[in-house]
């Protein structure tokens, strides 16, 4: 392995010279500490950063086995870190001059969740071994860092991946503003932010404590016939639309007493809070009360988040699906027939495929592919549903017949969608008492506080039959679709992946629409999904596995190897964050060339 001064030496032996004299600095060098491998080289000053890793032994990290020992606790400290060292950089980002990104120095930015991503990996065995969900080991994993020296299979050896901007004078190389980025600058981050012995431990511990008991509040939702939790203080509301952070001087939340419950942490202790039972919860009360709020913050619950979030321990079942309405989307081979009979025309629904689909079709293709992927809890807003999908009244009836409508509300099918299958639902509603008469706890939101108003909803319920409650059975419907391989596709061996922020990616010429899958909550796990469908078009989808057995093909390849393994072989980027099973799917149901 070479040297720091060698690093140095050919710095300085290039200065000046045209820009790709920069790949020639391609390889590991030994900084002591610390390892920097410079794994791509940008081929021109406005091209993507430079992709440069630092591996550090874990001897030398120092940092205690207890705080990787399970996935949680080790997505938690990976996290930890790349936020210390993220904000390190940011004190030395740009302090060199040039053209196009000279000087930048950058790191994946991490949002209020705590998500696994490439940008960190802790090595948890020896052999590569790799932590996975379960907290068991996966002897054959290769959790990054493959190839760069000692400590790199190094239980608690750590691997950072960022991007740095190679300085330049128009295309002229500036290696003296390099040098003093990764000699100066560079140092010190790594210093400050990745050894144990040298950053705040407490922090670190507050931050591992918490992880174990979001964990523990989770693992005790199913024992105690739980689908969410909110602890009484959480923080819901948020600063802003564009802010994601706890607003100031908001209404803390406090369960009604005839809702709370109390779960035992092993750091925090007791802690009460509003459990929402298993079955059929309405949310309900006037505009701007804050029931959206809540469905918010629940659908985000399906995520640990950081300390001082306001949602720490606003618990939701990880496989809860936001379930809305997404006009336009393109929908291929699902059996919508459960909540949508023939079509005019005789158009049949058992498999039912469009590429522009309607509000009322759409939400009926994602909560039919909701149920595909295994989700437990349902979480719905009238504002965001289709009317006509949601609740058809009597008076609706009376006009037209209902030989007349296809569409079988979802009114007709939530009991049946929780006593036959086991799928819980929340339900935001604010203009329709319909669900009064289906729902088993019904929660009025008034000035950010929940009063339990199920007796007295009930009791007027019963005065008022004006909606249909009609509960019919869920019918036979089909389960298993397989996806046909996109020949065209595996003709392009330079396929290019982007990611549009949250809303979009793209797969060559191909684009996929997320924007309506809610919970996706970071660019970096849309750029996942890119190579996820990527990895699945290429050779997964052989014409014989269904799309369920891709989602469990990928789920096992993540748990076992980590998302380094969808870059086969390449530079690792540090990029990506991990979706859930849920997106994971959706992002395959709207792919547009996707047959079946």
């Amino acid at each position: 392995m070479k040297t720091s001064e060698d690093l140095r030496t050919k710095l300085r032996s290039i200065d000046h010279r045209g820009y790709p004299a920069y790949k020639d600095l391609r390889g590991q060098y030994d900084f002591g500490e610390y390892v920097l491998s410079i794994d791509h080289v940008q081929g021109d000053p406005f091209a993507a950063p430079s992709r440069l890793s630092v591996l550090i032994s874990g001897r030398r990290a120092g940092f205690p086995a207890e705080y990787y020992d399970t996935y949680a606790k080790r997505i938690t400290l990976q996290d930890h870190l790349t936020r210390l060292f993220g904000a390190q950089l940011s004190r030395g980002s740009m302090q060199a001059g040039g053209s196009g990104k000279s000087g930048l120095l950058a790191v994946s930015r991490c949002g209020q969740e705590v998500l696994e991503r490439t940008a960190c990996r802790i090595q948890t065995g020896n052999n590569g071994a790799a932590t996975m969900r379960g907290g068991q080991s996966a002897g054959s994993a290769q959790a990054g860092a493959a190839g760069m020296g000692a400590g790199s299979g190094q239980a608690g050896s750590v691997t950072l991946r960022f991007e740095a901007g190679f300085p330049a004078h128009g295309r002229t190389i500036g290696a003296r503003e390099l040098e003093k980025m990764l000699f100066d600058i560079l140092p010190g981050c790594v210093r400050n932010s990745l050894f144990y012995r040298r950053i705040d431990q407490n922090r670190l511990k507050a931050a591992i404590e918490l992880c174990e008991d979001q964990q523990a509040a989770r693992e005790q939702l199913p024992r105690l016939g739980l689908c969410a939790f909110i602890a009484n203080g959480a923080v819901l509301p948020r600063l802003s639309g564009v802010s994601d952070r706890p607003m100031e001087k908001a209404v803390p939340f406090r369960s009604p007493a005839s809702m709370e419950v109390t779960l035992t942490l092993p750091n925090r202790g007791k802690v009460a809070g509003m459990g929402i039972p298993k079955g059929v919860t309405l949310f309900v009360g006037g505009g701007y009360h804050g029931k959206s709020t809540v469905l918010q913050a629940l659908q985000n619950g399906v995520y640990n988040h950081i300390g001082g979030d306001g949602r720490e321990l606003v618990i939701a079942d990880e496989s809860a699906w936001k379930l809305r309405s997404e006009d336009g989307r393109s929908v291929t081979g699902v059996d919508i027939s459960p909540f949508i009979r023939q079509l005019p025309g005789g158009r049949e629904t058992k498999r039912f495929s469009t590429e522009d689909a309607s509000g009322s079709t759409s939400q009926a293709a994602n909560l039919m592919e909701c149920m595909e992927s295994g989700s437990s809890l349902i979480l719905i807003d009238e504002d965001t549903s289709a009317t006509n999908f949601m609740i058809r009244d009597k008076l609706m009836q009376q006009v037209v017949s209902p030989a007349e409508e296809p569409i079988i509300p979802f009114i007709e099918r939530v009991r049946s969608l929780y006593e036959d299958f086991g799928i819980s639902s929340i339900i935001v509603a604010g203009s329709s008492g319909s669900y009064f008469h289906v729902a088993d706890h019904i929660i009025q939101m008034k000035e950010y506080v929940p009063l339990d108003i199920t007796e007295k909803a009930k009791a007027a319920a019963e005065a008022f039959p004006a909606f249909s409650t009609k509960q019919d059975r869920f019918p036979a419907y089909s389960q298993k679709r397989v996806p046909k391989p996109y020949m065209a596709l595996r003709k392009d061996d330079r396929l290019k992946l982007k990611a549009m922020g949250v809303s979009e990616l793209s797969l060559g010429h191909d684009t996929v629409e997320l924007r309506y899958l809610e919970q996706l909550k970071d660019s970096e796990q849309t750029m996942a999904l890119a190579y996820i469908l990527k990895q699945l078009e290429l050779t997964a989808m052989d014409g014989r596995r269904s799309t369920q057995e891709l989602a469990d093909l990928m789920e096992k390849r993540l748990d076992e190897k980590g998302l380094e393994s969808l870059f086969e072989g390449q530079d690792v980027r540090s990029s990506l964050a991990r979706p859930r099973r849920q997106e994971i799917l959706a992002c395959v149901n709207r792919y547009r060339k996707l047959g079946m």
